[in-house]
């Protein structure tokens, strides 16, 4: 579905430096999807259609005739698109294994990239162009060097952490929360350094330290590290400055205020918005315009949310539960029981380095926050992504709370090494592992190819996943020429088909294809004809409504009476109409 907005749009960066397609993201992981492209020729680019040339952000229209009606080689560009994506799940699978390695050892960074290589979200969203493992990456990438940065400050890690920080918001706009994340965290060590500096200041002075000299001392180190901070900050938004500077050049600056008045018409924080909308007419300040509008329609449909299903439920306002079900439901058991064995092991050690007096808890609270200092970041960012999560109206996939797996993965994974080491039971504890490991693969690689598919066994499997949420989490578009093929093989010249996705329809059916929709009259069905419904939009048309939630829904309940011919990589259902 994603691909069809994101590959084209990634394109028209490159090559006509206008960022009028897609603003809603930001536009890295869209560059590296149409950097292959560029190397193709005779490209068409639709430069009179509608879609580009006098729409405000028509990407569904625009992704459709750039892809499947322009003449253009549809099937190579997107092959050639989900290379690099391919190339950022391996990265991130990269700095999975190097920060495990580097907080646990050499044991720990294997088994957390074990963990990564077969966890089903990442399989199935690592070959898309979409944005999710991107923003994966950038948590990755952006913590590892700001912490490396607070345990050694100098312009060089300040520059790091930077630039590490600017490639993180333009792979994601949600990752907006690093910069409150890096500035709690390098508060509490702040606090930890003026506390360490303070201890010693006997041995630093020959004299007993005053009250005074320990405040001078601890806001010394707090302008150093807000000096540094700042220098950050600076290095991340001229980054970010340059690649925007670069995607609108050629964006024509009376469009570029046009289209953003009429994206933020409806915004509810209107004095920002009209700022954003008086920058984007300024030629200096149009990147930071163009930054800000992508940034600001992400909170707009945070909160707005998404028509979906969950659950048997239809609503447009989302459910708390969402994301905790979904998270259960699609990763794998052996993942969950790894987590629940290091929070396990982590709650008995903790409560076996408090048996000391109470005095004593503040010091040794303090001793355990220094040294497991990086752990505990890790497990700040995800609490906070978390929360942030629970709170969102947008509940459309799994794939949104991305950003805290590879940290999950990580404490996961160097808990469980350092359960391992300790002495009882060691052979007990290597087959338990063993087991865990093996069935994880099983399980995986069973569902092998529609990881997108991938419901876990406790829930029934990927053939019973529709029963619960579908939408990105089972059902995104990518099954349609499967569907062709299922035709050819069984030599059927016509199909009516209710399709959800980012495909063209035509394209890949041709003369096969007729539409259909859901609340359509179904004595338009000829006795005898095929219906192929998308999953998606078959329990849309099941659901019953959620509290407040107006819209159509019942109208697919008489399909009931039917066994679908087919299912179609657990996506298309397929029936004969009698």
């Amino acid at each position: 579905m994603d691909e069809l907005a994101h590959l084209p749009a990634g394109y028209s960066y490159l090559s006509q430096m206008d960022m009028r397609i897609n603003p809603e993201h930001p536009p890295l992981v869209k560059d590296f999807a149409g950097a292959p492209l560029m190397l193709l020729e005779n490209i068409n680019f639709p430069y009179t259609a509608k879609a580009w040339a006098t729409d405000v952000n028509g990407q569904w229209d625009f992704g459709n005739i750039f892809l499947f009606k322009s003449g253009n080689p549809a099937e190579i560009m997107i092959i050639l698109a989900r290379i690099p994506m391919m190339l950022l799940l391996l990265l991130a699978g990269y700095y999975i294994f190097r920060l495990t390695r580097q907080l646990y050892g050499n044991n720990a960074g294997i088994l957390a990239l074990a963990i990564f290589s077969f966890s089903p979200t990442f399989l199935a969203h690592g070959r898309l162009v979409t944005t999710d493992v991107g923003a994966a990456l950038g948590v990755v990438i952006a913590t590892y060097y700001f912490l490396n940065f607070l345990k050694d400050t100098k312009l060089k890690t300040a520059i790091k952490a930077g630039i590490a920080l600017g490639i993180a918001e333009l792979l994601k706009f949600s990752l907006i929360l690093l910069i409150p994340f890096f500035g709690l965290i390098a508060i509490v060590w702040i606090f930890l350094k003026s506390r360490k500096l303070r201890d010693n200041f006997p041995g630093i002075y020959e004299k007993p330290v005053t009250k005074k000299e320990i405040i001078i001392n601890f806001l010394k180190i707090l302008g150093k590290y807000t000096a540094y901070g700042l220098l950050i900050g600076v290095v991340a938004f001229a980054l970010i400055y340059i690649v925007y500077l670069f995607h609108v050049w050629n964006y024509p600056i009376e469009k570029q205020t046009a289209d953003t008045r009429y994206i933020l018409a409806s915004s509810n924080m209107k004095s920002l918005s009209d700022s954003v909308i008086s920058m984007s007419g300024m030629p200096i300040l149009r990147p930071f315009a163009q930054y800000f509008l992508g940034l600001f329609m992400i909170f707009q449909r945070a909160a707005g949310g998404n028509t979906g299903y969950f659950l048997g439920e239809m609503s447009a306002a989302g459910w708390k539960t969402y994301f905790p079900y979904v998270y259960f439901m699609k990763e794998t058991l052996s993942f969950h029981i790894f987590t629940l064995m290091a929070l396990i092991y982590a709650l008995i050690m903790a409560i076996k380095s408090f048996k000391t007096p109470i005095k004593e808890w503040f010091k040794r609270t303090a001793d355990w926050t220094e040294r497991c200092f990086s752990q505990l970041s890790a497990l700040l960012f995800i609490i906070i992504y978390w929360v942030v999560s629970l709170r969102s109206n947008l509940n459309i996939g799994v794939r949104h709370l991305l950003p805290v797996f590879p940290f999950t993965i990580m404490l996961s994974a160097g808990l469980i090494i350092l359960w391992m080491r300790s002495p009882n039971f060691k052979n007990t504890k290597i087959f338990i592992l063993f087991i865990l490991i093996t069935f994880q693969v099983f399980s995986v690689l069973k569902v092998y190819p529609y990881f997108l598919t991938y419901f876990n066994e406790a829930v029934g499997g990927p053939e019973k996943g529709y029963l619960y949420v579908t939408d990105s989490n089972l059902d995104w578009g990518q099954d349609l020429k499967r569907l062709n093929i299922w035709l050819d093989e069984n030599d059927i010249k016509n199909v009516y088909l209710d399709y959800f996705g980012g495909s063209d329809t035509k394209y890949y059916l041709g003369d096969k294809h007729n539409s259909w929709w859901g609340d359509r009259d179904r004595k338009d069905l000829p006795k005898g004809s095929y219906l192929a419904i998308s999953a998606t939009m078959l329990q849309q048309g099941r659901g019953t409504p959620a509290p407040g939630f107006e819209g159509k829904t019942g109208y697919y309940r008489w399909l009931d009476q039917y066994t679908p011919v087919t299912v179609i990589g657990n996506s298309i259902f397929v029936y004969k109409i009698d």
